[in-house]
């Protein structure tokens, strides 16, 4: 098994993924990916889900224009 060193974009730590895992093939076929960390993953989950409940959080979705044809 071959491993992928990839680093989380917020706390900037190194971690190995398996190379041919779907999250690694991701990463190296569209750069526009990026990798977090477990921890920061769950840290923004935990927040955002703190603002969700807060009553402060407001989910902006495009407007769809309806076509009469």
């Amino acid at each position: 098994m071959q491993l992928l060193k990839v680093k989380c974009v917020i706390c900037d730590k190194i971690e190995d993924i398996d190379e041919n895992s779907f999250q690694a093939k991701r990463l190296r076929n569209r750069p526009i990916h990026t990798y977090m960390c477990k921890e920061c993953e769950d840290r923004i989950a935990e927040n955002t889900k703190k603002r969700i409940d807060s009553g402060n959080f407001v989910l902006y979705q495009n407007k769809t224009q309806e076509d009469d044809w």
